[in-house]
């Protein structure tokens, strides 16, 4: 199929990144399906940074499906990596586990109470149902199946037969630095991701990151003890002709002599491993962390390395970092750590995907599990409205529609999405009852009333999840049971007044749009102004005014100075409960 040239002015980085791969495929495979990848290390639960190593390849899959080309998204799990080091803070796991360091992933239970049969299989269960409901196809590969199956025999064994070609190129990056230098590039390097934590701590005290080395020789291979289970081997000897390895377990004491071309317990060293499985499945796009933007990276070895293989590196950006609420870098092997599940239960899969696509790969953003979540709603809303009436930017336009659907179709969503900081709130206020929940949301517009919870959902149950997960106790909205009467009976004449033009005109203004108008309109009219003044023809005072009627409004229905926008608490309390706990 011809590649149809798209101006760079009008398109966003999905597209332009599609261009590019396409012309590649086309290059090294014409005539045979695109393919992209991702790999993701079940060694713990699977963060918001992990989940750029595969939006970033399906919303470059997906617009090359919108093409009509064929396209594999490959999403390697790593379930035949070590066991590396017990993670903290993930339930039903404590240090006993330590036991399994050295094992692989597969080979480890799971946590305490999971139906899932090992460690590997639990992790990757949360993050395959999180890609299902953010639309994301893909084709797993599990390496353990690969390795333990013999899908690599002759790739370990074309490597073993090259392992000095191999050891020549990682010899490049074995220079000790200077200690001076060292400790400088110590403060100046960000933590390496799970991958190059595998290969630098997953070798055992015998073996250095990229392989055994000793007085044998180099072997870019380790085997899994027959005995323990354990990765803590040293190659002792290899035949090419026979093929026959022998090795030895530093941490029980086994060892064995086996025939590589038969045995199917262990695999390649990650440095290795990597640019193995790009020549054998022929992928060309693949992004990666801006871990491996320095020298001796996997990525950058990888690329050396590829070649012994007969295959070629793929193109793809180094990805920046995400955070979340002021965090600067999210580690898996920590527990606690926000995952995708964490977010789609307060947002939903739309905006998530949003924040992904809107951003170039080496652009770092924040997802927020904090009041940021209401701006972001906010945003997406009005860019939801100006995508409807043909307003928006094309580049807007572009990440807008990556996040509503994918190649297969839209995804499902809230029939009437209404703003997320007013279902926040009104979750907040009615503390779980739905029919209360119903009786407000249904006056926010008497013109075209709610139905049913049904019409807002599932929007509505994101925003009572982050009420319930991420809002503190002493942040709740709780409203008063009996009027404040000291306070009352303290108010001045001004602020008397003003109560008063508020309770005239709440049965004329019940609505979201009419309280708005009212509670916004009061100080103006006690000014002196009209309730419909815009600000440019206020003086700044009545801002100030503004601010110290809303705080009193608060302080008589919530106890504080601030709360739930007023509308929405307004139409919360109800008409009755409002002129009780205003003194009327």
């Amino acid at each position: 199929m011809p590649i149809v040239a798209q101006s760079t002015e009008t398109t966003d980085w999905v597209s332009r990144f599609a261009d590019e791969v396409i012309e590649e495929s086309e290059r090294r495979a014409p005539g045979k399906p695109v393919v992209v990848a991702s790999g993701l290390s079940p060694s713990g639960p699977i963060h918001l940074g992990n989940l750029r190593e595969v939006m970033t390849p399906h919303l470059v899959a997906d617009e090359i499906r919108r093409r009509s080309h064929r396209v594999r998204h490959l999403i390697s799990w790593d379930d035949y990596d070590r066991y590396r080091k017990v993670p903290a803070g993930i339930a039903g796991v404590d240090e006993s586990w330590s036991e399994h360091i050295g094992k692989p992933l597969t080979s480890v239970p799971a946590p305490e109470g999971s139906p899932h049969p090992n460690w590997a299989e639990h992790f990757k269960a949360a993050m395959t149902e999180s890609l299902a409901e953010l639309g994301v196809e893909f084709d797993g590969i599990s390496q353990t199946e690969q390795y333990t199956s013999g899908a690599y025999r002759e790739q370990i064994l074309h490597a073993m037969k090259h392992r000095h070609d191999i050891d020549a190129v990682l010899a490049q990056y074995r220079t000790k630095p200077k200690p001076a230098d060292a400790a400088r590039k110590k403060q100046q390097q960000k933590p390496v991701d799970e991958a190059e934590l595998e290969a630098a701590e997953g070798s055992g005290a015998a073996a250095e990151d990229d392989g055994s080395s000793g007085s044998a020789g180099y072997f870019p291979y380790k085997p899994y003890c027959g005995n323990c289970e354990k990765d803590l081997t040293t190659v002792t000897s290899y035949d090419d002709d026979s093929t026959e390895l022998t090795y030895a377990c530093t941490s029980c004491g086994f060892s064995e002599t086996v025939r590589l071309s038969e045995f199917n317990r262990g695999k390649l060293v990650w440095k290795v491993d990597w640019p193995m499985r790009w020549a054998y499945e022929g992928v060309v796009f693949e992004p990666s962390g801006v871990d491996h933007s320095s020298p001796g990276s996997s990525f950058q070895v990888g690329g050396q390395i590829v070649g012994i293989f007969g295959g070629k590196q793929p193109i793809g950006p180094m990805y920046a970092f995400v955070g979340i609420s002021g965090m600067a870098k999210m580690s898996s092997s920590r527990g606690g750590v926000p995952t995708p599940a964490d977010a789609l239960r307060i947002m939903e899969p739309q905006l998530l995907r949003w924040l992904y696509a809107r951003r170039k790969p080496n652009q770092s953003f924040k997802i927020a599990f904090d009041q940021e979540i209401q701006r972001l709603y906010d945003e997406w809303d009005r860019l939801d409205a100006k995508v409807a009436d043909g307003s928006a930017l094309p580049a807007d336009v572009a990440a807008h529609s990556r996040a509503v659907r994918t190649a297969s179709g839209e995804l499902p969503r809230t029939p009437r999405p209404l703003p997320y900081r007013t279902l926040a709130s009104v979750a907040d206020i009615t503390a779980g009852h739905e029919d209360q929940a119903l009786r407000i949301l249904s006056e926010l517009d008497p013109a075209d009333p709610l139905a049913s919870l049904d019409e807002a959902r599932p929007r509505y149950d994101k925003a009572e999840a982050w009420i319930n997960t991420h809002v503190p106790a002493d942040q709740r909205t709780i409203v008063r049971t009996e009027p404040d009467a000291e306070l009352l009976k303290s108010l001045d004449e001004e602020d008397r007044k003003a109560l008063r033009l508020l309770l005239d005109g709440l049965a004329d203004h019940w609505s979201l749009d009419g309280l708005t108008h009212l509670v916004y309109g009061v100080p103006k009219v006690r000014a002196g102004f009209s309730a419909d003044a815009t600000p440019k023809e206020l003086p700044p005072e009545i801002k100030t005014a503004q601010r110290s009627f809303f705080a009193l409004l608060y302080h008589l229905l919530v106890g504080r100075d601030t709360g739930p926008r007023l509308p929405t608490l307004l139409l919360a309390v109800g008409q009755d409960r409002v002129r009780t706990l205003l003194g009327e």
